[in-house]
């Protein structure tokens, strides 16, 4: 059995929506109720310990959008890139800057921009994962 394009782009958005989900409703919401003296420790720790799921999860991301991108995407997978993209950017030059800055304390609207941000990303992964299940039909 040989995976292809189409299935290797929905098993990667699949996964990144899931990622996404779990993020918007359990990490943030128990970020945000950190007491502030407590803050600094929780977001190092939050930081440190993200990125080992972040890093490989959008290396396997990029790699099958770069694949779909060499194949030839359909329609609904051209929408799936976009959508990707969308979480990817938004992550790059929204949130990771806005956790830079929430290193030192809770600051309620920077934390605030971050939720919007997130709520932005998730939007992105689920239109990646339902056009690239789409692309499949």
């Amino acid at each position: 059995m040989s995976l292809d394009v189409g299935s290797a782009l929905l098993g990667a958005s699949a996964v990144h929506l899931g990622f996404q989900v779990t993020v918007s409703a359990v990490v943030y919401p128990a970020l945000a109720e950190t007491p502030s003296d407590l803050w600094p420790a929780a977001h190092a720790a939050h930081s440190r310990r993200i990125t080992w799921v972040v890093g490989p999860l959008y290396v396997l991301v990029a790699a099958a959008c770069v694949w779909a991108l060499l194949t030839g995407p359909t329609p609904w997978q051209w929408v799936a890139l976009v959508g990707n993209a969308l979480a990817a950017l938004t992550t790059a030059f929204v949130a990771a800057p806005l956790h830079g800055r929430l290193g030192g304390g809770p600051d309620p609207d920077l934390v605030l921009r971050l939720r919007r941000a997130d709520a932005v990303r998730t939007v992105g992964a689920a239109v990646a994962a339902v056009s690239s299940l789409v692309a499949l039909s």
